[in-house]
């Protein structure tokens, strides 16, 4: 099942406590996939890349043709 969350508008605080509790919650569909909506920024990428996806082991990347995303799928949370 495909999720997304747009982070627009929200602190870098707000936006990782959101981004984790819904991607904790997405991971419990099998073949989850998840775009986070980032925008230009790579430093909420980075804390999101290095505190969020690092610490649960979400596999992600960056698409050439969106800078501004990171999709996330296949996880071994559990």
């Amino acid at each position: 099942m495909k999720h997304f969350i747009d982070l627009h508008g929200m602190s870098h605080k707000e936006a990782l406590e959101k981004t984790e509790e819904a991607l904790i919650k997405a991971s419990m569909d099998d073949g989850m996939e998840f775009e986070i909506i980032t925008g230009n920024s790579i430093i909420l990428q980075q804390k999101i890349i290095n505190k969020i996806l690092g610490k649960h082991n979400f596999s992600h990347y960056i698409p050439s043709n969106n800078l501004g995303m990171i999709i996330v799928s296949d996880n071994t949370i559990y």
